[in-house]
């Protein structure tokens, strides 16, 4: 009689106070730690994507983004022309960005299901059943005990954020893009299209002199801030293609850089303070959204040292058509070329990896000569 009275206390101590650490042989409690792992990772991921506000480089998005990518550029050599090219990449982010939710939701199931393994919930077939069940908050299968009930209640609160941040996160993406093409649409109507410095700086001496450009180049440096911002936080945003195939950020952002560096250095005008700043906005943000891709690129050019695509002929070219239209050009034509040499050296490498990594459409100066990309390796070894 004592011995169950003794059994019954034990028990009820059990249900009350919990066991910290259940019995589990090595392989169980392999098993739990490791399913505790893959879910902190996956959580880790998610978190980087969606509410860190900074730019944080995920691993398990790496793989994710750059496997998608081979497969599309596979898709790629089947495409004779850059509209049917573009078309199939206008998916490329899209489908990369739906596929991080499933993703994320069959790591946190089968670590789930391997930390209800490792705690005795029952074999494998049944515990994958539970960890679906519990993820989806759908409730077909329970078990008992104490830490597997409440594993449970944790899974199914998980699946619920990771859905609730992902409905967050697409307005907070479409509202950085809807910014950022505004902007890009703006360019057509003073750099054509595709956009070009030269025509940039011909429209404004034509329509509303050169003194208007003040303005503009401190409209670009807020929209060069608010791009590095976006495309590092928000990465996928990168690979996002304008409404219209033969437009791009990128190549917008070529043409107001060139333009600020040629009448920097060419124009015999007024030196322009908010032109240099824009420039500086603009090449810090080139290299950081590089940076984040792991795209080699100078941190610190200097002309003559370092090189720029755009030769001498093609300058004079440029300089001679200024000329013609009626615009103030500077005597010296080799200053003149070391001056615009010395600006453009500062994003002219980050300039023309980021056209390749987006396979911009082409455009003067920038995506025309746009090296062949090599995609950054899958596995992130070292971080900058």
């Amino acid at each position: 009689m004592q011995g169950s009275e003794t059994e019954e206390n034990q028990s009820l101590v059990s249900f009350i106070i919990p066991p910290m650490f259940p019995a589990v042989s090595p392989l169980h409690f392999l098993s739990l730690i490791s399913g505790l792992l893959i879910v902190i990772l996956t959580l880790f991921s998610a978190l980087s994507t969606f509410v860190l506000p900074r730019a944080a480089r995920s691993q398990l998005n790496r793989i994710l983004f750059g496997t998608l990518r081979r497969i599309f550029n596979f898709i790629l050599r089947f495409m004779n022309t850059y509209r049917q090219r573009d078309i199939v990449m206008a998916y490329y982010a899209p489908i990369g960005l739906m596929l991080l939710v499933p993703t994320w939701y069959l790591l946190i199931a089968l670590g789930f299901a391997a930390m209800y393994w490792g705690l005795g919930a029952g074999d494998w077939l049944f515990v994958f059943r539970l960890s679906g069940s519990s993820l989806f908050t759908l409730g077909f299968e329970s078990s008992e005990g104490f830490w597997v009930s409440n594993l449970i209640y944790i899974q199914a609160m998980l699946g619920l954020i990771l859905v609730a941040l992902l409905i967050a996160y697409l307005p907070t993406m479409y509202s950085a893009f809807s910014r950022r093409e505004q902007a890009v649409n703006l360019l057509e109507v003073r750099a054509g299209s595709p956009p070009f410095a030269l025509e940039m700086l011909l429209r404004f001496n034509r329509i509303q002199g050169l003194e208007k450009l003040s303005d503009y180049w401190k409209t670009w440096e807020v929209w060069f801030a608010d791009v590095e911002e976006s495309h590092t936080t928000l990465p996928a945003l990168t690979f996002f293609r304008s409404p219209r195939p033969d437009i791009s950020w990128i190549t917008a952002a070529g043409t107001v850089l060139d333009a600020a560096s040629i009448m920097l250095s060419s124009l015999d005008i007024r030196y322009e303070a908010s032109a240099a700043l824009c420039i500086r906005a603009g090449f810090l943000a080139l290299r950081r959204i590089a940076n984040y891709f792991d795209i080699p690129n100078p941190q610190d050019p200097h002309y003559p040292q370092d090189s720029i695509s755009v030769t001498r002929e093609e300058f004079e070219v440029m300089l001679d058509k200024l000329a013609e239209a009626g615009l103030p050009i500077k005597q010296d034509r080799d200053t003149v070329w070391r001056d615009f040499a010395g600006w453009r050296v500062n994003y002219d490498r980050a300039l023309l990896a980021l056209c390749a990594l987006v396979m911009a459409p082409s455009a003067v100066w920038s995506s025309d000569r746009a090296p062949v990309m090599n995609l950054p390796p899958l596995l992130l070894f070292q971080k900058r």
